[in-house]
């Protein structure tokens, strides 16, 4: 069982080749040999030079240690528990090497190159056998591969060549060619390969969900074949498939659907708007040194997600009208399986942005991260009396799609806003009008931040205020 990743910058690039064997952090001048549950995996190097690297991961399967094992998912006592194809195609098997071999290149860190780590990179992966059992077998890879940005070819593997008549295997090979970073490359193979063979040797648990969407993330939830992938690595497991939706539901609950990504954001390895947003938001939560925060309109808990992740922020308080929201965050968070001391540190509340609720006041800082465009124009002056007059945190987030930017979005027709339940999206100017006026009236400065990459007259796709209570 086999891979190799090929380097091979286009002529007049700067990047060397030979970078490839640092971001995967093994040595291009020795066989290494990794001891596995499964058999014993080798990395080597076929070629290096500056011009063109690749290295090779061979997956020796312990085909007798497979049957014996208790981990080991089949059928005993029939003839294809003992002579089938684990030992040569592409499977869950190799998806563990990779997954041993290689975790440290499936970061986005790299001591010796760290500007590559993130870097689309110029890359050629070749999986000499890969299963096409199934009705849907010899175009699924095309189905998987080609919406994350590959080229894809592949080779049907003949019966037997000594007969040329008769039709192709059940296998073939394949080649994909892309422009993509090393780390998201080998987190998209981790994951599809087992989807290919559809079939793990392992029992599949409560640990694979979170591990898909872990692996997943910035390229499964806008997958068009994501329930396809999730059933087929999970092992069709509906209720581990059901808490992936849910999961990734919290990840990606945003106004503004991905799909709208402009032409330019959609390429491999783009970082979500979604992503971007809430980290910066984080970054901002930082910088006002706000250990307490409540999250208002919390939705499915994006944001406390990663709050709860950071040691940072010691008391965390979501909100939202909608207790359905709160469930799905209560789920996305594991709140009944948390230690005490996490528990201790987050509360969800049913409440409204629009009543002042003495719950939420006493916070260092309050966030309403795309909140007030789903609010009526008229009812805004009930928010800004429950936020800044009532609770009056020393300082309130705000982030609120920029209106001007709207146009760059392919799929958004000319004059509609970013989503349905949006009652308005505000200019820049709008929006600094809005907020210069909140802050005069309740003793705030106000500080601006874009979020998201910037175009030259429409600014950034979010805006974002930050305002401190002044003397705070």
């Amino acid at each position: 069982m086999l891979i190799s990743i090929t380097l091979e910058p286009e002529s007049g690039s700067q990047i060397d080749a030979t970078a490839l064997s640092h971001l995967l952090r093994k040595h291009p001048g020795r066989l290494q040999t990794f001891e596995l549950s499964v058999g014993k995996a080798h990395v080597f190097y076929p070629e290096y030079s500056p011009e063109r690297t690749t290295a090779a991961l061979l997956l020796e399967v312990d085909a007798i240690g497979l049957v014996r094992s208790k981990r080991f998912r089949g059928d005993n006592g029939v003839l294809d528990y003992y002579i089938n194809d684990r030992p040569y195609t592409a499977s869950s098997l190799l998806s563990v090497a990779l997954g041993k071999v290689l975790r440290s290149a499936m970061t986005t860190t790299s001591e010796t190159y760290p500007e590559l780590a993130t870097t689309p990179l110029p890359l050629r992966l070749e999986v000499p056998v890969i299963s096409t059992r199934g009705r849907d077998g010899h175009d699924l890879a095309q189905r998987l591969f080609a919406p994350l940005g590959w080229r894809i070819e592949q080779r049907p593997i003949a019966l037997d060549d000594a007969y040329p008549l008769w039709e192709d295997s059940r296998y073939s090979q394949l080649v994909l060619t892309g422009t993509v970073p090393l780390h998201l490359a080998l987190r998209q193979l981790y994951v599809l390969l087992p989807v290919l063979d559809d079939s793990k040797h392992y029992w599949v648990s409560d640990d694979e969900a979170q591990k898909l969407v872990r692996q997943g993330e910035g390229w499964l939830p806008d997958h068009p074949e994501r329930a396809l992938i999730s059933h087929r690595y999970l092992a069709h497991q509906k209720d581990l498939v059901a808490a992936v939706d849910t999961r990734i539901a919290a990840e990606t609950s945003d106004s503004t659907p991905d799909a709208l990504a402009p032409a330019q954001a959609q390429e491999g390895g783009a970082t979500p708007l979604r992503v971007q947003r809430a980290e910066a938001v984080m970054a901002a939560l930082k910088d006002c040194g706000a250990h307490q925060v409540v999250d208002v309109g919390s939705g499915p808990g994006a944001l406390l997600h990663r709050m709860r992740k950071d040691r940072f922020f010691t008391k965390i308080l979501g909100t939202d009208v909608s207790v359905r929201s709160l469930e799905q965050a209560a789920r996305t968070m594991n709140l009944d399986e948390l230690a005490d001391s996490d528990k201790d540190r987050i509360t969800l509340l049913h409440s409204s942005v629009l009543y002042r609720d003495q719950r939420i006041a006493g916070f260092d800082a309050a966030v309403l991260m795309e909140v007030i465009e789903h609010i009526e124009p008229s009812r805004l002056a009930a928010l800004e009396d429950s936020i800044f007059a009532a609770a009056a945190p020393r300082h309130v987030i705000v982030t609120t799609p920029n209106s001007e930017y709207n146009h760059l979005y392919p799929n958004l027709a000319a004059g509609t806003m970013r989503h349905d339940d949006h009652r308005f999206e505000w200019t820049r100017a709008e929006f600094a009008r809005w907020a210069q006026a909140v802050a005069q009236r309740h003793g705030y400065d106000v500080e601006y931040r874009p979020v998201g990459e910037e175009a030259a007259k429409a600014g950034p796709p979010t805006q974002m205020a930050i305002f401190e209570k002044v003397g705070a």
